[in-house]
């Protein structure tokens, strides 16, 4: 079956909102075994829109377009896919009465154009939106005169909030796509995320024992952030289960070490799992990251049962005031020294009573660099019950990825060093 996403919005296209839906709905579609073959974000311009919903119903057997259903003057999706499909638009009183009603209990008077959120094109299923008042529609497109062969379409239309369109596409969507198409083949997709190893060394390693599976089937594919690599395994049809089984026994062995977790699991929340488990807590003294591995942590639910404390320590009278770095290291050594890492992570520990103390000192830039230290430079100390480990790491990158890759490397330390 042949998908394509559609989102509509001149704010996608001035860049002044992120598109989220196109990862979302790709996620949840693949997830049912229907991989988007392709999708486009486009203007809210009466040519653009009837332009690629020509084109993806020329091709597709089910297009979802996102955007355009609401009531304000830029919300044209809704009519210019009834213009282009010669349907015309009727006032529905059964979608129209909850839209009045939800202004009436909120005590607001009903914007006439709101109104028009219930005309429903000729033929169409509308499908129920209690998160808002735009509800989504469902058109087969039957005969298709932008197919050769005539073969029919379904068109989802949906609201842009994305609070709006998710559970309005799990509520009534998934059910419509499950009734309507055929069972797809058995769909297993598996990812293995690794950290601490370049992309290009995860597929030296991992591709050549893998090409037996690929010719019976796997797909194989990587995608690389900031520190940290992710192996799809991918396969489809009565042997997809023993295919991803087999490939992932292999890049597990091959990444030994590096592989951390699978799926949606982020390296944060795999150390609160574990650290939980093993009734163990964490502090964090963070300079150059400035509460970037905080924040992460805290991101986790059930992160205040390990993390105890934490102190971004900017300047060097914050690290000798409160982590009790001494002033000689300071001054002997310098902010970002192996030395003043290692203080600063046994000073967090003994502050916080904790098993664990992460430290990062370093310099961010884009000024502040030296010859012997230049840009880029940080050093990472791991205090716990034993000897403290200091790392010393060269991340020359612009300030935001220079913090990510810095708290990646922390996280990763500790994942090693204390969970090792």
């Amino acid at each position: 079956m042949i998908v394509e996403l559609i989102n509509t919005g001149s704010e996608l296209m001035l860049g002044r909102v992120l598109n989220t839906h196109q990862q979302w709905l790709c996620r949840q579609l693949s997830d049912l075994g229907w991989i988007v073959a392709r999708q486009v974000a486009v203007a809210d311009k009466g040519p653009d829109i009837q332009g690629v919903v020509r084109e993806s119903l020329g091709r597709a057997d089910l297009v979802i377009a996102t955007g355009g259903l609401g009531p304000t003057s830029d919300d044209v999706t809704r009519d210019l896919i009834a213009d282009l499909l010669g349907k015309p638009l009727h006032e529905d009183p059964a979608v129209l009465a909850p839209i009045i009603r939800y202004f009436e209990t909120r005590k607001r008077r009903v914007p006439e154009r709101t109104k028009l959120q219930g005309l429903v094109p000729e033929g169409a299923t509308v499908l129920a939106n209690g998160y808002g008042t735009a509800p989504g529609l469902a058109m087969e497109v039957k005969p298709n005169p932008f197919r050769p062969t005539g073969a029919p379409s379904w068109l989802i239309m949906l609201p842009g909030p994305p609070r709006e369109l998710r559970p309005m596409f799990q509520e009534t969507v998934v059910p419509l796509l499950q009734r309507v198409f055929p069972r797809p083949d058995l769909f297993v997709c598996r990812t293995l995320r690794a950290v601490g190893i370049g992309e290009s060394v995860v597929e030296e390693r991992v591709n050549p024992p893998l090409q037996h599976l690929m010719k019976a089937g796997l797909e194989v594919g990587y995608c690389a952030r900031p520190g940290e690599v992710d192996v799809r395994l991918l396969a489809r049809g009565p042997e997809a289960t023993r295919l991803v089984s087999e490939a992932e026994s292999i890049v597990a062995a091959r990444l030994s070490g590096f592989v951390y977790g699978a799926d949606d699991e982020e390296l944060e929340a795999m150390l609160i799992r574990s650290l939980t488990e093993r009734k163990q807590t964490l502090a964090v003294a963070e300079s150059c990251t400035g509460g970037a591995i905080a924040s992460r942590l805290t991101d986790v639910p059930g992160a205040s049962a390990v993390l105890l404390a934490g102190w971004v320590t900017y300047s060097n009278e914050a690290k000798a005031r409160f982590l009790g770095v001494r002033t000689e290291s300071l001054a002997e050594h310098g902010a970002v020294s192996e030395q003043v890492a290692r203080e600063m992570a046994e000073g967090a520990r003994r502050q916080a009573g904790s098993d664990f103390a992460l430290s990062v000192t370093g310099i961010a830039g884009p000024g502040g660099g030296t010859p012997e230290k230049p840009v880029g430079t940080v050093f990472i100390g791991l205090a716990g019950a034993g000897e403290t480990v200091v790392e010393k790491n060269f991340n020359p990158f612009d300030r935001a990825t220079f913090k990510a890759v810095t708290a990646q490397q922390a996280l990763n330390l500790l994942r090693r060093k204390g969970l090792g």
